[in-house]
This record gives structure tokens, sequence and C-alpha cells, in this order.
């Protein structure tokens, strides 16, 4: 299964008024992870979209481990579940910059929706590019 990693730098907005992460950035960094590993198969968001088919988000989980902090470097580590048929699942780990500590781990769960607003299957050229990404 591919497994794509992304870095990103962590902000002054992006923390609370305790110095750590505020709990919902965690679910902007998982949008920048599945972003990016779609990007590295040759397909943006965008372009599924060009396609007419839209991702949105049916169900999510983040459970939280350790707090990032500012100015850290968080590693977002992305996957394809390839037991969901019906749409399309996402698994991340956020990792310190070693790549070691658990900072939080959580999926997200997408329908697929025609520009019609009626949800379909995964259309087929949205299906290769899921099973290069399990193939790896």
């Amino acid at each position: 299964m591919l497994t794509h990693r992304t870095t990103y730098r962590v902000i002054y907005g992006d923390t609370d008024n305790m110095g750590q992460v505020y709990y919902g950035n965690y679910f902007r960094w998982f949008e920048i992870g599945r972003s990016e590993m779609f990007r590295s198969l040759g397909l943006s968001y965008k372009s599924v979209e060009d396609h007419g088919i839209f991702l949105p988000v049916s169900e999510t989980y983040c459970k939280y481990s350790t707090p990032a902090k500012y100015d850290d470097i968080i590693v977002i580590e992305t996957s394809l579940d390839a037991t969901v048929k019906g749409g399309v699942k996402f698994d991340y780990k956020i990792f310190a910059e070693d790549g070691q500590k658990l900072l939080a781990a959580g999926f997200t769960k997408h329908a697929c929706v025609n520009t019609a607003g009626k949800v379909v299957r995964p259309p087929q050229f949205l299906k290769d590019v899921m099973a290069s990404a399990v193939s790896g």
C-alpha cells in the first residue's frame, strides 16, 4: 500500500492561547495530506472536480496523542483504505518532524457526488488512481 508523506510547519495562527495547535487544524492537515497524495499520483482535486466528481466528507475521526506547537515541523502521512467500495477513505497519521513520535491519527470518509448532487459509485478514472495507490 502506498503511503504518502508531506511536511508542514506550524504557524502561529494554527495555535490557541495555550500555545498548542487548535484541534480543528488537524482536519485541515488531513486535507493537505489527501490533496498532496492525489497530486503525487498525477491527479489533483481540481482535476477530479473537472471530471464532474466531488468528494464531500461524510465521516471523520481524529485521536489526539501529543500536541503540536508553534514552529514545529510535522509530517502528514496519508494512505488509502482499499476496503471501502462505495466511496473513498483516507487514513492519516500526524508525526513530529522525526517521523516517529505520533501526534494524532484519524481518517476521513468521502462520498462521490456528481454535479447534480447525486451520490454515485467512484468512476473508473478514480478507481484506477486509487488502485495504483493501493498497489503502490
